[in-house]
């Protein structure tokens, strides 16, 4: 008996890891489409703010900025491996531009907070705005230079502005973690308050029954 239990747990945990490996995504978009990869703390609260956008496709949760092969959602935690939480954003160039990702990055979160976002404490929930090449990068410049003349945050924004290089894609319970766990005491709590905050102020087109 104890050696099919041995056996019955080796075999749960091999099904558990594989099940919670993270893989790495091709950022090559498919023909008429565009990808754009931000982190600004938790990446559930950012998936579901950019996925509620007329135009986005679809926000894939994952892991950016870092080092480490592959990171588990526990390395990425620990702080060690560089990463931060972060969302690839598939969207439609056509309908919204990347100028307009940067502003709704800007306009859902206190990007003037160094690793922390809300609650959330660690340099795994600082704030990143990925490019991919010089158009992006003079986007995201502009756009900060414009927030600051404008005085829009009390205190400095300390987002960092960086090339992406990896990006993994986040544990599958990670992924429309909002919608699928509305009732979560996180959820509740942080992810739908931060969103309500800037439903309120966003100017651009929303999806239905978001």
């Amino acid at each position: 008996m104890k050696i099919k239990l041995a056996s019955y747990v080796v075999v749960l945990f091999t099904i558990l890891s594989c099940n919670a490996q993270t893989k790495k995504l091709s950022l090559e978009p498919k023909k008429g489409k565009a990808i754009a990869v931000f982190a600004e703390g938790c990446f559930w609260c950012s998936e579901h703010v950019f996925e509620a956008v007329v135009g986005v496709d679809e926000a894939i949760s994952g892991y950016s900025g870092g080092t480490t092969k592959n990171p588990s959602y526990e390395q990425v935690s620990s702080e060690r491996t560089g990463h931060a939480e972060s969302v690839a954003v598939y969207y439609d160039p056509k309908v919204v531009p990347y100028k307009e990702l940067v502003a709704i990055f800007f306009a859902s979160q206190d990007p003037t907070t160094p690793n922390q976002q809300g609650p959330d404490k660690g340099s795994s929930y600082r704030s990143i705005a990925f490019y991919k090449n010089a158009v992006e990068k003079k986007i995201i410049e502009d756009k900060i230079k414009e927030l600051t003349a404008n005085k829009v945050f009390a205190n400095p924004i300390v987002t960092e502005v960086k090339p992406v290089m990896d990006f993994y894609e986040a544990e599958d319970y990670h992924q429309d973690y909002v919608k699928l766990n509305p009732n979560q005491p996180y959820v509740r709590g942080v992810s739908i308050p931060r969103y309500n905050k800037f439903k309120k102020t966003y100017k651009g087109k929303l999806k239905p029954n978001h």
